[in-house]
């Protein structure tokens, strides 16, 4: 008899390791606020693989943008005990101490789209769209184009706290100063329109007023490229001012159609998710131990590496949307 019990009782556990192994890894997304068409593209990502390969997928986020909003969701999901967070944060420290909770309960902190710069060791790993030390690089390169590498310019970006856009701006004063070929090209200033299209609305109609010599606007943005189309269209402006930045297809192509922009840039923004859902099912698992040079397995985008600072790239560079090519694309 106490070996049937015992032999009832392994049947049990073993059944219940079973169930265990077999439950899926849930995932949830944190973008950097609502209502911004860009971040549905990575939830787009997130939520087909997810559905393809077993993972539970879910996405909150706040109405605005600013560099503590994202707190109550992180801890909200911490208390729900997710497997893995994967968030876009709006700055580059206010939130490590909520990543070192979440991490110290055993769950997977992926950063998707902008990365913690200086601040690596508080995610376990980050998916970026391409290597953000080449964004502003090519911005410039764009708007040097579209204004004959002469005249003023303006950014418009994010917000003041945002980690990648800060790190695109940098890149271009890098560029700006070290490179002859801009030396005719002036930034005259830079502002900022919160990721809130209103704001980012008045910020343009302000920058075309303030300075009515100017050539173009850069908003590495997606948000902020949409609202100073708009304001340029509306003004009858396209051929003075020159509008571009990084923005979606779809968003912009309107704006491309009827000559409001000539040309502007990005990358696939669902292919971040999907590479996301994939390291993380692959990290909560066991399957990777998320050191650098691993390498794993991720549908369509192949074979994807951890690299330097534990960063996976599903892309290598950006794509340039103009007449020519802007009707192949639909996200």
């Amino acid at each position: 008899m106490k070996n049937m019990f015992t032999g009832l009782a392994v049947a049990g556990l073993l059944a219940a390791s079973a169930a265990q192994a077999q439950d899926a890894v849930e995932i949830v997304y944190i973008p950097k606020n609502t209502g911004n068409a860009y971040f549905d593209g990575i939830v787009q990502g997130f939520a087909e693989t997810c559905d393809k390969i077993g993972c539970d997928f879910t996405t909150v986020a706040p109405a605005d943008a600013g560099a503590t909003s994202q707190i109550p969701f992180l801890n909200a999901q911490i208390q729900r005990g997710v497997d893995v967070i994967a968030i876009t944060p709006n700055s580059p420290d206010a939130l490590n101490r909520i990543f070192a909770r979440a991490r110290d309960r055993g769950i997977e902190v992926l950063v998707v789209n902008s990365d913690i710069t200086g601040f690596e060791d508080q995610r376990d790993a980050a998916i970026m769209p391409v290597d953000f030390s080449n964004v502003g690089r090519d911005q410039i390169a764009l708007m040097g184009r579209l204004i004959d590498y002469k005249g003023q310019f303006a950014i418009l970006s994010a917000t003041t706290d945002a980690p990648d856009q800060n790190r695109f701006i940098a890149g271009m004063q890098e560029t700006l100063e070290s490179d002859d070929r801009y030396s005719e090209m002036e930034l005259v200033t830079i502002v900022y329109g919160d990721d809130d299209p209103q704001k980012s609305t008045t910020e343009t109609e302000v920058l075309l007023s303030n300075y009515p010599d100017l050539k173009g606007i850069i908003a590495p943005t997606t948000v902020g490229v949409a609202a100073a189309a708009q304001v340029v269209e509306g003004q009858g402006k396209a051929d003075e001012v020159a509008v571009t930045g990084l923005g979606t297809p779809n968003q912009m192509r309107r704006f491309i159609e009827n000559g409001t922009v000539e040309a502007f840039q990005l990358w696939a923004p669902d292919e971040q998710g999907r590479a996301a859902a994939y390291l993380g099912v692959a990290l909560s698992n066991g399957t990777l131990k998320g050191e650098v040079g691993e390498t794993f397995e991720a549908g369509d985008l192949g074979t994807l590496e951890i690299r330097e600072n534990r960063i996976v790239l599903p892309r290598e560079g950006l794509t340039t949307f103009d007449a020519d090519n802007i009707a192949n694309y639909d996200f």
